[in-house]
């Protein structure tokens, strides 16, 4: 081969090599945009509301959660908060926010400690919420998955519900996890299994009652960020979560 035909092929090698190198950056640019969707729904009264935010933001912080954002897999994890309760009733407590580093975990604590409730005396529209939530990941960064976390202590009660927005709002490729919080509605572990999963490797957590929400969280969020594809678990029990 001639010097110039060698050249040629260097050329080309190094171009497919740097084409290669860059979309390995751009699928790791983003890896996870998640929301969570926090109920403020009637049913949950003011103390049980301050150990929802309280819960979140300590959730976010505790150190297997960060360990999980900042040192799992190649690229970013993308938040987003709001806050849900009957047809219209959402709120936007932490917009699109990339955690690249423990500064900007921590700012995104600091914005969950400090939230003020937002509506205290609608009833549960689960459907609208997904629906709010849905549209919201539209305008995401571009990541490799996109999930809503949902948590709450009741069925739909309001509105349409949760298998309305999954054939009407833009859901492919989106995957709902619940968190249950037991209390009155018995049933309310089943509905979250049969109407509110949705999507891939979707699952369902379980807190008991609004005392047990942080650990729930914790388990959850550490699962979601970590991606960790685990065996369905019977109802009654919870899926592992990060270490003691």
């Amino acid at each position: 081969m001639g010097q110039h035909g060698e050249h040629g092929t260097l050329v080309r090698a190094a171009a497919i090599l740097a084409a290669c190198l860059l979309a390995g950056v751009a699928q790791a640019q983003c890896r996870l945009a998640l929301a969570l969707a926090l109920d403020v729904s009637s049913s949950v009264n003011g103390v049980e509301y301050d150990l929802q935010r309280r819960g979140l933001a300590a959730a976010l912080n505790s150190e297997d959660v960060r360990h999980a954002i900042l040192n799992g897999a190649p690229g970013d994890v993308a938040l987003a908060v709001y806050e849900w309760s009957g047809r219209t009733q959402q709120k936007l407590h932490l917009d699109w926010v990339p955690l690249r580093s423990a500064s900007d975990i921590d700012r995104a604590v600091v914005t969950l400690a400090g939230m003020t409730r937002s509506f205290d005396e609608f009833p549960t529209a689960i459907g609208h919420g997904l629906a709010y939530g849905a549209l919201l990941l539209q305008r995401a960064p571009d990541c490799a998955r996109r999930v809503i976390d949902v948590s709450g202590d009741g069925r739909n009660n309001h509105g349409f519900g949760p298998r309305a927005a999954y054939r009407h709002f833009p859901m492919e490729g989106v995957t709902v996890n619940g968190l249950v919080i037991m209390g009155d509605q018995g049933d309310v572990l089943d509905y979250y299994h049969n109407q509110v999963k949705f999507g891939p490797a979707a699952f369902v957590e379980v807190a008991n009652g609004f005392d047990d929400f942080e650990a729930a969280m914790t388990r959850k969020l550490y699962r979601e960020i970590s991606d960790l594809v685990i065996g369905t678990p019977r109802p009654e029990q919870s899926a592992p979560g990060p270490r003691g």
